[in-house]
C-alpha cells in the first residue's frame, strides 16, 4: 500500500503542519481477502483495502490530543493536524506524558510472506470447499471465515524518530454442528503464512468433535483435572500477561504482589510455578504478526516472563521506569508459552478422570489481583476415564485463575500458534492440570 520511502514522505508532511511542540503518527494500510461460509455454503467472498492515520499532537504542559484521517490528501492531513491541536489545548495536562523519543534502532522481523501478500480468492476455496465437503459427508452443517492480510504500518514524530514495517497474517476458524443442534465442533488455524492452513485438517477436527459431541451427560460442578486443548490455554495465558505490570505490582494490586511486604516488594525472583513452566515474549518469531515498536515506540525485543517457574522479569513503562531507575520492557505479548515433548493423546493416556476443554467463550476478568477469570466452555466438552476419552459432556460456567493453572499443570505438548476466545493469538500447548473450578453447568452448545 506504501513504500517506507512513501511513508516518510507522508509523515514529513503531517509534520510540517504541526504547530505544538510535539506530533507523532502512525499511519495503517490493510489489504484484507476473505471468504464467510455458512449453512454449508460460501455467504460472502471480499477484498478490501483499508488506511488510517493516527495524529496524536502535545503542548509544552503536557496536554494531549488525537485526530484521526482515511484520506491523504494534503487538506485532510491538515485538518487532522490542526483538530489534534485544537483537542490538545483544551484537554487536561498529563502530568506522566513522557517527552517523545528521537530516532530508534528498529529490528528487523521476517514476518511478511510474499505468497500471502500476493494471493487472492482462489488461495482460499480450497480450505472453504474441503470443509464443506467434510461436513457434508456426515450431514453436519459448517460455518466459519477464512481470510487473509498484508499490512503496512509506519509510525513518525516531530523528534527524529521514524519506523516502517510490513507483515502479513492469515486464519481459518470453523464451526460444525449437526441437524438437531445438540452438538458442536471447532477447529482455528492461524499463520503469516498462507500455506500453513489447512482446511482438510480444520474440517476433520471440527467434524470429529461434532460428531462425538452428540448425546452429552450431566456431570455436576466441582473441581476436575482438566486437559486444555492450546486455543484454552492461549486465552488463560493472555489473561496472565496483565499480572506482569511492574507499577501494579509494586503498588499491591496483582498476583506479584508480595504479601504482608513494604510497599514496592515483589515476587521478582522468586519460584512461584513448576520447573517446566516458562513463559516469554518473542517478536522475532516468523509466525507471529508483530511489530518491531511496542506501544510506547521502543525497539521490541525478547524477554522472559517465567523461566523454569522463576519470576524473571516486570513490564516497566517509560514513565514508572524512570521512577524507579528500571529499563522500560515490553508489554507481555507475542506470548509463548513453552511445552513438552508429550502429545494430546499422552495427555489423555496420562489422565485417570479429566475433562477434555476445546477452547473457552465469553470470558471476563472477575478478580484483577489473582486474575481469576470466568467463562463458559465451548465446541466439544469430552470426559476422560482412565486414559480413554469415554463420552460428552454438558458445558460448564467456570470460575479460575491462569497463575493457578499454570501451578497445577502437570504435562504439556509442544507449543503452536493459536487463537482463542479474545482473538488474541499466542503459541500454546495443550496442557493437563489438576483442581480446575468448573462452577456450574450451562445448557449451551
Amino acid at each position: 500500500m506504501f513504500s517506507k520511502q512513501e511513508a516518510k514522505n507522508i509523515t514529513d508532511k503531517i509534520m510540517s503542519f504541526a504547530k505544538l511542540p510535539e506530533c507523532r503518527v502512525t499511519l495503517f494500510a490493510s489489504e484484507n481477502v476473505f471468504i464467510r461460509f455458512a449453512n454449508n455454503g460460501i455467504t460472502t467472498s471480499g477484498y478490501s483495502l483499508d488506511q488510517s492515520i493516527s495524529i496524536n499532537s502535545t503542548t509544552e504542559d503536557k496536554r494531549s490530543g488525537s485526530a484521526t484521517a482515511s484520506e491523504l490528501t494534503e487538506e485532510a492531513l491538515r485538518k487532522g493536524v490542526e483538530q489534534a491541536e485544537s483537542l490538545a489545548k483544551i484537554s487536561r495536562p498529563n502530568p506522566e506524558d513522557m517527552p517523545p523519543l528521537g530516532p530508534q534502532k528498529y529490528p528487523d522481523l521476517a514476518n511478511f510472506d510474499a505468497a500471502t501478500g500476493n494471493s487472492r480468492g482462489d488461495a482460499l476455496i480450497g480450505h472453504v470447499k474441503a470443509i464443506i465437503d467434510g461436513s457434508r459427508a456426515h450431514s453436519l452443517t459448517a460455518a466459519g471465515f477464512v481470510q487473509r492480510s498484508a499490512n503496512w504500518v509506519a509510525v513518525a514524530n516531530k523528534a527524529g524518530l521514524f519506523g516502517y514495517h510490513q507483515f502479513t497474517d492469515s486464519t481459518l476458524s470453523n464451526t460444525v454442528r449437526n441437524a438437531t443442534g445438540s452438538s458442536s465442533g471447532w477447529a482455528t488455524q492461524v499463520s503469516t503464512s498462507i500455506k500453513d492452513l489447512n482446511g482438510q485438517d480444520a474440517a476433520r477436527v471440527a467434524v470429529d468433535k461434532c460428531i462425538q459431541g452428540a448425546d452429552k451427560q450431566r456431570l455436576d460442578a466441582g473441581k476436575y483435572t482438566v486437559i486444555l486443548e492450546p486455543a484454552a490455554v492461549s486465552d488463560l495465558i493472555g489473561y496472565l500477561g496483565f499480572g506482569f505490570g511492574a507499577r501494579g505490582a509494586e503498588q499491591g494490586q496483582t498476583f506479584l504482589s508480595k504479601k504482608g511486604g513494604k510497599p514496592s516488594e515483589t515476587l521478582l525472583g522468586e519460584k512461584l510455578f513448576p520447573e517446566h513452566i516458562t513463559l516469554r515474549n518473542d517478536p522475532f518469531n516468523p509466525k507471529f504478526a508483530a511489530s518491531p515498536w511496542t506501544p510506547s515506540l521502543l525497539p521490541n525485543e525478547k524477554i522472559t516472563w517465567i523461566e523454569n517457574g522463576v519470576i524473571k522479569n516486570l513490564s516497566y513503562d517509560r514513565f514508572w521506569g524512570g521512577k524507579a531507575g528500571k529499563k522500560p520492557t515490553p508489554f507481555p505479548g507475542n506470548l509463548i508459552l513453552e511445552g513438552q515433548d508429550h502429545t494430546l493423546a499422552d495427555l489423555i493416556k496420562g489422565a485417570e478422570k479429566a475433562i477434555l476443554v476445546t477452547r473457552f467463550w465469553y470470558m471476563r476478568l472477575l478478580q484483577p489481583q489473582t486474575l481469576q477469570v470466568t467463562g463458559l466452555t465451548r465446541d466439544g466438552l469430552f470426559l476422560v476415564e482412565n486414559g480413554k476419552v469415554t463420552g460428552p459432556v454438558m458445558n460448564f460456567r467456570w470460575n479460575e485463575s491462569p497463575v493457578r493453572v499454570l501451578q497445577n499443570t502437570k504435562m504439556m505438548t509442544r507449543p503452536v500458534r493459536t487463537q482463542g476466545a479474545d482473538a488474541a493469538s499466542s503459541f500454546a500447548p495443550a496442557l493437563m492440570a489438576t483442581d480446575f473450578n468448573f462452577a456450574s453447568v450451562s445448557d449451551a452448545v
